[in-house]
């Protein structure tokens, strides 16, 4: 089998999207399927406004509809709500090809951080954007409520993986750093909700690894964190592996990679009872959840490493690729055909 992956995330990002998609296309190797990628890599490209870091692909309907024909897959999911996958979905759906996507990000509320604008408009045009598609690949069980109470259809349950031997409490470096060691890892912007963690009165130390539009602001206001900047997965291993809590403040993931990341190296998370840390460690295993993050960061200290390291075994990459398969394989039943 040959899939054909339309994505507006791609390298040099480093984000969630984009390393799940890395992961899925060696998974599905196992399988015996073929992956293609249709990405803003080869297109001229523009900043996409308010979020500079992603390019948005410059091309037109009638390129990507000979660019979807001459890839002779047998079956096209769209990745993005972007240029590129707005686009494709267009051509399936005049041509009736049934097409997959999948919802890896909230865009409405990200959208309503910087600009004031209705997360109703937002939902109400994703809502159209998945529900033409024969499935909508979703992360966690309570993001799929979620969007099922907001009007999407044909959710289907789609979850992640994490490589156990790069991430592992064996890695473990020695931070020189007043302990504990409260660690978060991610992009530094406005959505990822950074000041609840860094505000927080915590004892030890509070350590920030990856990069973004927030760095600079965010240091000279808190000049007391190690901001890391970004660090290469190999040294990044080591950090989780030493830290004693990971805390994530989001509030807008759709799973949260670095969730399990913690985990598999051995390291406890605290973070609010929303999606992904609520569908992970939820029932107080690996971590610990509150509407109360400090109260989470101080209770998750006692948590048992070893079973926060159990619980991230449960995710593997074989098993997400499988899922997604069990989804292509249905919209390529014979009789079925994409309708808007």
């Amino acid at each position: 089998m040959r899939i054909l992956m339309v994505t507006d995330a791609w390298r040099p990002q480093v984000n969630g999207v984009v390393h799940t998609l890395e992961r899925l296309e060696q998974a599905l190797k196992e399988f015996g399927v073929a992956t293609q990628f249709l990405t803003p890599a080869i297109f001229p490209t523009l900043p996409m406004p308010t979020y500079p870091d992603i390019r948005l692909a410059l091309t037109t309907p009638g390129r990507i509809a000979r660019m979807i024909d001459k890839s002779n897959v047998d079956h096209v999911h769209i990745v993005t709500e972007g240029p590129l996958g707005i686009m494709a979905r267009r051509y399936c759906l005049s041509i009736g090809r049934p097409f997959t996507t999948s919802y890896h990000t909230r865009f409405p509320e990200y959208l309503r951080a910087r600009m004031p604008l209705p997360e109703a408009w937002t939902y109400g045009w994703l809502r159209n954007f998945h529900n033409a598609g024969q499935g909508t690949l979703v992360a966690t069980n309570s993001m799929a409520i979620d969007l099922s109470a907001r009007g999407f259809n044909k959710l289907r349950p789609w979850t992640r993986g994490v490589d156990t031997t790069l991430f592992n409490p064996g890695k473990a470096i020695e931070l020189d750093l007043p302990r504990p060691v409260f660690l978060c890892v991610g992009r530094v912007a406005i959505e990822k909700n950074l000041p609840a963690f860094l505000d927080l009165d915590l004892p030890g130390s509070k350590v920030v690894i990856g990069d973004g539009p927030a760095l600079a602001s965010l240091k000279a206001r808190y000049p007391d964190v190690h901001f890391l900047g970004h660090r290469p997965n190999s040294e990044l291993a080591g950090y989780y592996a030493g830290a004693d809590v990971f805390v994530l403040p989001s509030r807008s993931e759709t799973f949260g990679n670095v969730i399990i990341e913690a985990l598999a190296s051995g390291t406890p998370v605290a973070a609010y009872p929303v999606t992904g840390p609520i569908d992970i460690i939820g029932d107080g295993i690996g971590g610990a959840i509150s509407t109360d993050l400090r109260e989470a960061a101080l209770t998750a200290l006692s948590s048992d490493r070893q079973k926060a390291r159990e619980r991230a075994t449960r995710y593997t990459w074989t098993a997400c690729a499988q899922m997604f398969l069990e989804v292509v394989e249905e919209a390529l039943r014979p009789g079925v055909r994409a309708t808007a």
